[in-house]
């Protein structure tokens, strides 16, 4: 059965925070990857009628497309996948496609010292399966334009080396990564001419993907194994009678035993009380321009593929296409009401003329924005809120969910299934996430009423970080 038709076009000014709900059968947000992922695969339709499923997968993005691929693949349960708009309709498909060995926004050296070198080495081993998970699932979807090679991690002023070298020291001497430090020469020699580099970090592990055309593919390979996804089929309410889980739809009830909820930085309020306030949706903005030319490759000395960003809090996340079009993205707005004002994307135009002077007023083909689920300690979780309840959730990967999204969807999958997990008292997996909001230990109200007071926060964050980015380190 073919995808259907969206019912409603895209809202740009879409806010997690504000609306009850992210829609119904939106159109895609215009990316550069909707733009050349080519027709999407077939997938179920709406829900049409009330039906009895043994698990519900709420969200068609990475997490949910893996959830219910590894579900079926390792364990034998054909999900259902409710989507409310179009497969990898969010974060998915408006991403940089930087893969990286990380979960979340630590650093190594800080995992060691929030929770002991113990407990670092082990979050180490299992971020790295972690990769290992998302390689094994790119080299099933080779469509998706892999690009090898590492990760370079570029210090933007001078004072960011010594931070560089310390986190290289860790890397190498605690963990045994083959992570080194380059020169400014070094990396103009073999990299790339950014402007603003001062010295690198290179680490092995790190592929760029096409990440529209990777979830087409999980979700190719989900239904191939008996997985129902079904678009434009919003949760509307949420209600456990008797230990069975009802969702209501637009097109019908679904009944399930267990659910798992994957809903990123779209995450409404109201969709189930174990998921308000836990996250904060933050905008990242995103920008690709037109191909360059063979002067322009010479002049920004392109010599990699590799996914790349820089040490701001704010950071730059940028690479060359297989198209040789590049593309950079960095902080957006702090609504989304405000997020199509020109100014937010001229951020972006900037930081690229700094790096790279031949660009300056470059075409840009496509730009776009889109909602980061940002959790309150920085690292993502993969758990069930409460033992007594089959709901789980996998949320908070702070802008490093392309890669690690695959193995949450891996382990989300092995607790459904009621596997007991050996990694289950690391951090990322040992209970759910904290209410993140609070004022002399007394909670703000969780209600998306109060979303003013959480923006002016954010708000005066977005400030003291680009002080500390670009006036001082």
């Amino acid at each position: 059965m073919s995808a259907p038709a969206p019912l409603h076009p895209y809202d740009p000014q879409y806010d997690p925070l504000v609306a009850a709900d992210p829609g119904h059968g939106r159109a895609y947000a215009p990316t550069y990857w909707v733009g050349t992922a080519g027709t999407p695969p077939a997938d179920d339709g709406p829900v049409c009628r009330d039906m009895d499923v043994d698990v519900a997968i709420v969200g068609a993005g990475f997490t949910g497309l893996a959830t219910a691929l590894f579900l079926a693949r390792e364990h034998g349960i054909k999900a259902v996948v409710l989507e409310a708009n179009q497969t990898a309709w969010g974060c998915t498909s408006r991403n940089g496609g930087q893969g990286q060995n990380a979960a979340g926004r630590l650093y190594r050296s800080q995992w060691i010292e929030r929770w002991g070198k113990a407990t670092a080495l082990r979050l180490d081993a299992e971020i790295r399966e972690g990769f290992e998970t998302f390689k094994s699932l790119v080299a099933e979807v080779p469509e998706c334009e892999p690009q090898g090679g590492g990760h370079l991690y570029i210090a933007h002023r001078p004072e960011k080396l010594d931070f560089l070298r310390h986190e290289t020291q860790v890397m190498r001497d605690v963990f045994g990564y083959d992570a080194r430090m380059l020169s400014r020469e070094e990396v103009r020699e073999r990299y790339v001419d950014d402007q603003e580099c001062h010295g690198a970090q290179h680490e092995p592990d790190g592929i760029g993907v096409h990440p529209l055309k990777l979830a087409f593919g999980y979700q190719r390979m989900a239904r191939a194994l008996g997985v129902k996804i079904h678009t434009a089929s919003p949760v509307q309410g949420f209600e456990t009678i008797q230990g069975v889980h009802h969702l209501r739809t637009p097109g019908g009830m679904v009944r399930a035993r267990a659910v798992g909820f994957a809903t990123g930085g779209y995450t409404s309020f109201g969709l189930h009380p174990s998921l308000d306030a836990k996250i904060m949706p933050i905008l990242s903005n995103s920008m690709v321009t037109r191909p360059l030319t063979e002067e322009e490759i010479a002049a920004t000395g392109f010599k990699t593929h590799e996914v790349i960003t820089d040490t701001r809090t704010l950071r730059f996340y940028y690479r060359l296409l297989p198209d040789r079009r590049v593309q950079i993205g960095s902080r957006s707005a702090i609504t989304g009401a405000d997020a199509p004002s020109p100014r937010h994307m001229a951020v972006l135009v900037q930081g690229l003329e700094r790096k790279f002077p031949a660009l300056k007023g470059i075409q840009v083909d496509y730009s776009w924005w889109g909602w980061v689920d940002v959790s309150h300690d920085m690292m993502p979780r993969i758990t069930q809120p409460d033992p007594k309840a089959a709901v789980f959730y996998a949320l908070g990967y702070g802008g490093n969910g392309v890669a690690f999204s695959a193995h949450a969807g891996r382990r989300l999958a092995q607790r459904i299934a009621g596997q007991r997990l050996p990694q289950a008292d690391l951090p990322i997996y040992a209970g759910p996430l904290d209410y993140p909001f609070m004022f002399n230990n007394v909670r703000l109200p969780q209600s998306r009423w109060f979303a003013p007071v959480r923006r002016f926060g954010q708000h005066c964050l977005f400030h003291w970080y680009h002080w500390k980015d670009e006036v001082r380190c």
